[in-house]
């Protein structure tokens, strides 16, 4: 049985969060641009960044991001990155943080939580539902 803790990302993570990232994108992305997001994006208090770990290393982690907007008239959050070790998935770790952003949520007041995921990943649709989900929007993008 795994022993599970949840805490907030710290500068010492940037490393496994590096190659989680790498992981989940399957590309190798600039290290020192990564670095600078990562430190950025973990010290803005409107971000929530955990790490899922086990006495000796780390599971997964995910990041969440909160911001007002106009057309829900308050505070809503996004997950931008969720990643599980393959051999820890399907042992309830992304439960764990999912219950951990479902808390912020509920003592910040938000409106809702989005999650957006590729279309590649297919199999992350029924995952997300089987979190509470719903497939309720299309998504376009451009890319430069």
């Amino acid at each position: 049985m795994l022993k599970i803790q949840i805490r907030k990302v710290e500068k010492q993570d940037l490393d496994f969060v590096y190659k989680a990232i790498c992981e989940l994108e399957n590309e190798v992305l600039d290290f020192e641009v990564f670095k600078m997001i990562f430190n950025e994006n973990i010290s803005n208090p409107k971000n929530l960044y955990l790490i899922a770990e086990n006495e000796n290393e780390g599971l997964g982690f995910i990041s969440f991001h909160t911001q007002n907007l106009l057309h829900h008239c308050g505070l809503v959050g996004e997950i931008q990155e969720f990643f599980i070790h393959k051999k820890y998935r399907g042992q309830g770790v992304g439960r764990l943080l999912i219950n951990e952003i479902l808390d912020f949520a509920e003592k910040n007041d938000l409106k809702s939580i989005e999650v957006t995921t590729n279309k590649k990943r297919v199999e992350n649709v029924a995952i997300y539902e089987n979190l509470g989900f719903t497939l309720s929007h299309n998504k376009f993008t451009i890319y430069k």
